[in-house]
């Protein structure tokens, strides 16, 4: 990931779980990669940056999505979101796939 990023946007922005996607791809070889960054809590938030904000994001060679949530539970609850947002990203790619006749 760009140095540039990271300080320029934060840890905890769709352009850092962006880099982290694509470099999961790039670091495994794979077809996708995904990531997750974010506030969990109970502290570290900011007005801008609140406890509960998520980035989650897919990399595949067909292109970049990206989704924000703001979770409401304590820490434990939003990983636990933050993790099931993820694989249904992936999960609705996978199925887009499907419904096309590309093989996954």
């Amino acid at each position: 990931m760009p140095h540039d990023t990271l300080y320029g946007q934060g840890a905890v922005s769709v352009e850092v779980a962006l880099a982290m996607a694509r470099g999961a791809r790039r670091a495994l070889d794979a077809d996708v990669g995904l990531s997750v960054t974010g506030i969990a809590g109970p502290t570290g938030g900011t007005p801008d940056k609140p406890v509960g904000l998520v980035y989650v994001a897919l990399a595949t060679p067909e292109g970049e999505r990206w989704e924000q949530h703001v979770w409401a539970e304590d820490r434990s609850g939003n990983k636990v979101a933050s993790a099931e947002a993820a694989l249904d990203l992936l999960r609705r790619y996978l199925e887009e796939g499907e419904r096309a006749g590309c093989p996954q």
